[in-house]
């Protein structure tokens, strides 16, 4: 059989190619696929094609399309979550826009995003659910919110979830496609060289431990991850860095920085959360000690996020601040380097009169 199908998962998102047999009858392309995907409704498909993430031989196309012999056929999906009965909580959630079809949150630190193994309450999504109790789709069950991005349970920052089907394919192919812009801070042990570059390396999960994550850096496993970034402040012992991912991979910038000896500061998943840099004066050691209880997580905020509206098409941005908890460390850590400064030129030049 000519039919050449090929199927990627990436993070929240199916990707599925297919070439149509040469003796394959005109037939809707609706029906084509539902056919051809496991466990999927022609609804679905309808919507991803009136969404435009349906393409045939690189052009988008209407469900009426009749596939023809040698056709290219491309879908973009979004990933169904797993069953789990959504309870509505009424939460506190930080809004910072909502719209008809979208709603933008900035995610305390400690909140896991959907209901899974071990966290079926208390996540952002059970929040929303309380959130859109109101509105009939979501009353009635028939609708979830969308998500198609994620971040980890302990790193805080911006998420935008789709409110309608449309919508969510709509920003799946941004993702997808990678034309959304996402920004993140993030606090590193050491003094990354050179100050502004890319890491690179795939990701996948750790051989010995499936609950984190792994770089191998000559690709025999895992999905091609780049984070670049930007030193913009250096502290000495720890860095601030601004990080712009290129994918969007599990674990990645914690990982990726962890790869090449600069781990996130207190990420006791991937050897933060140890003192690695500085001096072994027990001063020095306690004040470390002191950031990790301010800070009991890994050092990683979702500043900023930039999308095309699903339904307008216009180029939205939204940023936030620093949490509380990483702002007071970096406050914290200023004090400290400037005491430490203002000591040693106390020392070189004597006492001022």
């Amino acid at each position: 059989m000519a039919e050449d199908v090929l199927v990627e998962q990436q993070e929240l998102f199916e990707h599925y190619r297919f070439i149509v047999d040469p003796g394959q009858s005109l037939l809707r392309i609706d029906k084509y696929l539902s056919a051809r995907i496991e466990n999927i409704s022609r609804t679905r498909i309808q919507n991803a094609a009136n969404a435009g993430n349906i393409f045939v031989n690189n052009n988008p196309v209407k469900p009426s399309y009749k596939v023809k012999p040698d056709d290219i056929v491309q879908i973009v999906l979004p990933n169904p979550p797993r069953e789990v009965e959504l309870i509505p909580e009424n939460i506190p959630i930080n809004i910072i826009h909502e719209d008809d079809d979208v709603i933008v949150v900035n995610k305390e630190p400690g909140m896991v995003v959907h209901p899974a193994y071990g966290n079926y309450t208390g996540t952002l999504v059970n929040a929303l659910m309380w959130h859109f109790k109101d509105l009939p789709l979501f009353s009635t069950g028939e609708l979830r919110p969308g998500l198609v991005h994620r971040i980890d349970k302990n790193t805080s920052g911006i998420l935008v979830i789709a409110k309608n089907e449309f919508a969510l394919n709509k920003l799946s192919r941004q993702f997808y496609e990678r034309t959304t812009d996402r920004l993140y801070i993030a606090f590193v042990w050491g003094v990354p060289d050179p100050p502004e570059g890319t890491i690179t390396g795939h990701v996948g999960r750790n051989t010995r431990d499936r609950k984190i994550m792994q770089v191998f850096p000559d690709g025999s496993q895992g999905k091609p991850a780049v984070t670049h970034y930007k030193i913009t402040e250096n502290l000495g012992y720890i860095s601030i860095v601004e990080c712009r991912l290129e994918t969007g991979r599990t674990h990645q910038i914690r990982v990726h920085f962890s790869s090449v000896k600069h781990p996130l500061f207190n990420d006791d998943e991937y050897g933060g959360d140890r003192i690695l840099k500085g001096t072994t004066f027990s001063k020095y050691q306690q004040f470390v000690r002191n950031c990790f209880k301010i800070l009991p997580r890994q050092a990683l905020h979702a500043k900023s996020l930039a999308f095309d509206h699903p339904v307008s098409g216009k180029r939205l941005f939204f940023d936030s601040e620093l949490p509380q908890d990483m702002g007071r460390v970096l406050d914290k850590w200023r004090e400290y380097i400037k005491g430490r400064e203002d000591s040693n030129r106390y020392s070189v030049f004597g006492k001022s009169h």
